[in-house]
C-alpha cells in the first residue's frame, strides 16, 4: 500500500465519496426529524402520563441509552429483513437519539417558570392549550442549541451504518481503499466532508445558543 499523497487519487475517489455523503446526509435528516418528534412525545408523555404509561417508557428508554447503537441496528436488521437497511439505519438512529432528546426536552419544560404555569391555569386554558400556547413554545426555545448537538453527534454516528450494510460516507471510502489498495485519500477526504458539514452547524448553533440567551 502506497502511503503517498496523491491529489489525482483524491480526485478520483471524491465523486464516490459525494454519493456516499448524500446518504449520511439523508439519514441523519430524517433520523433527526423522528428524533425530534418521538423525542418530545416521550417528554410530554412521562410528565403528564399516568404511571401506567410513563414508567414502562422511562424503562425503555433507559434500556435503549445503556444499550450501544450498534447492537440495536443489527437487532432490527435481523428482526426486520422486510425493510431496506437504510430505512431501518434511519428509524433507529431517529428511536436511539429521541431518547436522549426526550431529555433535553424534559428540561426544557422544567425549566417554564412556575408563574406560567399557574397563569395558564388562572386563566382557565385547556390542558391542551396551556401545553401548546405557553409551555412548549418556551420549552423548544430553550432547548434548542442542545438538538442542535445532537444533530451533530447522530451526522457523526451515521458511519455506524456500516454494521448493516448501509454505504454512506465512511463506508464508500473504505470500499474505495479496498478495491484500489490506497486508504490515505479517501479516508482523509471522508474526515475533511465531515468537518467542513459539521464545524459551520457549531458555529451556528454557540451562535443561536447566545442570542437565546439574552
Amino acid at each position: 500500500m502506497n502511503v503517498d499523497w496523491s491529489w489525482q487519487r483524491a480526485w478520483d475517489c471524491l465523486p464516490i465519496l459525494l454519493e456516499g455523503f448524500k446518504i449520511t446526509l439523508l439519514a441523519t435528516v430524517l433520523g433527526f426529524v423522528i428524533a425530534a418528534v418521538l423525542g418530545l412525545a416521550i417528554a410530554v408523555l412521562r410528565r403528564t402520563g399516568p404511571a401506567v404509561i410513563s414508567v414502562p417508557i422511562r424503562a425503555v428508554c433507559e434500556f435503549i441509552r445503556l444499550t450501544p447503537l450498534v447492537v440495536q441496528l443489527l437487532f432490527a436488521y435481523y428482526l426486520l429483513p422486510q425493510f431496506s437497511a437504510l430505512q431501518i439505519g434511519i428509524v433507529v438512529l431517529g428511536i436511539h437519539y429521541s431518547t436522549y432528546m426526550a431529555e433535553v426536552y424534559r428540561a426544557g419544560i422544567d425549566s417554564v417558570p412556575k408563574g406560567q404555569w399557574e397563569a395558564a391555569h388562572a386563566l382557565s386554558l385547556p390542558t391542551a392549550r396551556t401545553w401548546r400556547a405557553v409551555v412548549l413554545p418556551q420549552a423548544i426555545r430553550n432547548t434548542t442549541p442542545a438538538l442542535g448537538n445532537y444533530a451533530i453527534s447522530m451526522f457523526k454516528d451515521t458511519p455506524f451504518l456500516f454494521a448493516i450494510t448501509v454505504v454512506e460516507m465512511v463506508t464508500a471510502a473504505q470500499q474505495y481503499g479496498a478495491r484500489t489498495f490506497q486508504y490515505l485519500e479517501p479516508i482523509t477526504i471522508a474526515g475533511v466532508i465531515f468537518l467542513i458539514a459539521s464545524y459551520p452547524t457549531s458555529i451556528l448553533i454557540r451562535k443561536l445558543e447566545k442570542s437565546l440567551a439574552y
